[in-house]
């Protein structure tokens, strides 16, 4: 019954291209960047990467919703992306362990939703037409008026996100008595990034992103984290300098994903946002230093340029993306420091990367 008596919805793109469906949760419009991830599961640690925000998600497994929702699958404190596009939605689920339905989790946190869309359509289109604006629309707006309201929506090249989804005040995770001190800047950091370090006997304190190297440094940590997090990296000055700053003191230095583009802008490389970007939890990369292949999860809309990355006589490529040879992986040729442009931390996903974490560990013993 609730399946039928649900309101027509529609989702509209920036250039003009209409799909309907029909609405879950809520009703009202939001507005963000159209994307896809290729992921089968982990619908829920999607919506809460805070690399997501400002962006609409389109969800390429057909079935969301069937096995509920957990309170510990999370990687921030909320939902993060702007709205979600499905094709079959399941309100009832089935999972031991579930502490609820998926629908009821989008009402607390206000979430609008489109079910019952055309997903492998709208995914060809996508991957043909490039990653774009878009409203979803539940509550009959009419075209025209959402045409304009779209119209003035930023464009995710040259937006500043970061500070939307990084911690107001500095806060610690982990035990105090660990072995090794890390100072982590938070530019929209999972909570699993910080499991992983905890888990190799750090104590770590997470830094808003707008926190100075004085500031990091204060804490005397063993070494820096540069975390991923949502938009374009090029407006992050303050983010650049303090990668800056700790090459310069030479300290040991980890960056993932946004993190990483900052390293690559601190060293001249120039970052630019990429047709589709990389969303998902199968994607081929290869281990220059090593010759072997990993399958990694993956999640951004940007990239640093590989020719600019070769012709720097201070970094050395690690990892390519193996579908469209993309860096996936750089690091300091007389400095310690290294990073990535997809995420070892996966969960659910491939482990096949967390090698990186117990790297950096070596790497603050040397």
């Amino acid at each position: 019954m609730k399946y039928t008596t649900r309101q027509s919805a529609i989702l509209l793109l920036s250039d003009g291209t209409i799909f309907h469906g029909k609405s879950i949760g809520i009703s009202g419009t939001t507005f963000g960047e159209v994307c896809f991830n290729t992921g089968m599961t982990g619908y829920q640690e999607i919506f809460t990467d805070p690399s997501y925000f400002g962006q609409i998600m389109v969800a390429t497994n057909p079935h969301i919703g069937n096995y509920g929702v957990n309170d510990n699958d999370v990687e921030s404190d909320s939902i993060k992306i702007s709205g979600l596009v499905c094709k079959n939605f399941s309100f009832n689920y089935s999972r031991a362990d579930a502490s609820g339905s998926l629908e009821d989790y989008f009402t607390k946190q206000n979430l609008i939703c489109i079910s019952d869309v055309d997903t492998r359509a709208l995914v060809s289109y996508i991957r043909d037409n490039g990653a774009m604006n878009a409203v979803i629309c539940t509550d009959g707006t009419s075209i025209e008026d959402l045409k304009v309201a779209l119209s003035n929506v930023p464009d995710m090249k040259g937006l500043e996100l970061a500070s939307k989804v990084s911690t107001a005040v500095p806060y610690f995770f982990g035990d105090e008595n660990a072995t090794y001190k890390i100072a982590a800047l938070d530019l929209g950091i999972k909570t699993n990034i910080l499991r992983n370090l905890a888990k190799r006997d750090c104590y770590i304190k997470v830094f808003p992103y707008n926190a100075s190297y004085s500031d990091l440094s204060e804490f005397n940590p063993d070494g820096y984290f540069l975390s991923n997090g949502p938009g374009d990296p090029e407006p992050l000055a303050s983010a650049v300098q303090v990668a800056k700053d700790i090459l310069s003191n030479n300290k040991p230095l980890f960056g993932i994903c946004l993190g990483h583009q900052i390293i690559g802008l601190a060293n001249g490389i120039s970052t630019y946002k990429m047709f589709n970007g990389h969303r998902g939890i199968n994607h081929p990369v290869k281990n220059l230093l090593s010759g072997k292949g990993e399958i990694t999860s993956q999640n951004h809309g940007f990239a640093v340029n590989k020719e600019e990355l070769e012709l720097n006589p201070d970094l050395e490529i690690t990892h390519l993306h193996l579908n469209d040879e993309t860096v996936a992986g750089m690091r300091m040729v007389n400095k310690n420091c290294f990073s990535v442009q997809y995420h070892p931390e996966a969960s659910p996903g491939p482990h096949d990367s967390s090698y990186l974490f117990d790297q950096f560990i070596e790497n603050i013993k040397k």
